[in-house]
């Protein structure tokens, strides 16, 4: 029982890593129907911001934290208005291969930049062990990463729900031919959504870097689709679905790795992407929709 407690915290903490990510890759999804492939590598880019605030810069966690996201989220509208602005109304096809080619301009852009060795992330948060009960224990470094995921669920959550911009982005997302003629500037609503996304992903780099206190080039490869993973699995363009499709992914793979067979914790992500293709296509929270030709 103590085993299967513990990998369920660890699975929480990996979890929160993934729905972070799968936020970006859902909600951008839900605007312009783009599956963001070079997402994951904007949560490299934000594991590397905060490497170098508080490494070069010798920041704390927080404002390294609040860096990485800002300038990420620029670069997610950077890219957005560079890369994907021009093939707004191209096949998808090219839109995503568009995205790979970003996706790799990003990894060997930041290899040519840094070179591709691991850098040891500082130890801005020396890691404390808090024992619960038994052999059970949780670290400082877990429950900081739960508390700044929740705390950022819940302000998108509220932007979302309550801001201009967010009924602006469910406005688009629901019909966004219908929102433009309604005076809603798209464009700036599109950007948004991919600035929003990225400081997400950029928050998730940071929080791996403390965690692991390791980082590289490619480090967000896997991550990233595992993250599409997490959005499938909860239903992609589905906001709480990203969110739980990215927890419940972390606690299967905590449990894999926790009962001996670490090495099939990366194949079994795409094992449950195959199953839910299979069985229910449109997700957890998801719903199937006949399209008439």
């Amino acid at each position: 029982m103590e085993v299967f407690l513990q990998q369920l915290i660890n699975g929480i903490s990996l979890g929160s890593i993934y729905a972070l990510i799968a936020l970006g890759y859902t909600m951008v999804y839900g605007i312009v129907q783009l599956i963001n492939f070079a997402h994951g590598d904007i949560y490299m880019v934000g594991a590397y911001l905060g490497f170098f605030a508080t490494a070069v810069l010798g920041w704390s966690f927080v404002p390294a934290l609040l860096l990485a996201m800002v300038v990420c989220a620029i670069l997610g509208m950077v890219i957005e208005k560079l890369a994907y602005t021009p093939l707004r109304n191209a096949p998808r096809i090219a839109a995503l291969i568009t995205a790979i080619g970003v996706s790799l301009f990003l990894e060997y852009g930041m290899m040519l930049m840094v070179t591709p060795q691991v850098r040891t992330f500082p130890q801005v948060l020396p890691e404390v062990q808090y024992k619960l009960f038994g052999d059970l224990v949780i670290t400082n470094r877990q429950i900081i990463i739960l508390v700044v995921t929740v705390a950022l669920m819940v302000l998108l959550q509220y932007i979302v729900h309550k801001t201009k911009i967010g009924k602006a982005m469910r406005a688009v997302s629901h019909d966004k031919q219908t929102a433009q003629l309604m005076g809603i500037n798209v464009n700036k609503t599109i950007s948004a959504t991919f600035a929003i996304g990225s400081a997400l992903a950029a928050a998730a780099g940071v929080l791996v870097g403390i965690y692991y206190n390791a980082i590289n080039p490619l480090m967000g490869i896997m991550p990233g689709l595992k993250a599409f993973v997490a959005a499938v699995l909860g239903g992609i363009g589905i906001i709480p679905g990203a969110m739980t499709g990215g927890f419940l992914l972390g606690i299967v793979e905590a449990m894999v790795s926790g009962y001996g067979k670490s090495l099939y914790r990366d194949p079994v992500a795409f094992i449950i992407l195959i199953i839910i293709l299979i069985v229910k296509p449109a997700g957890l929270f998801g719903k199937n929709v006949r399209e008439k030709v």
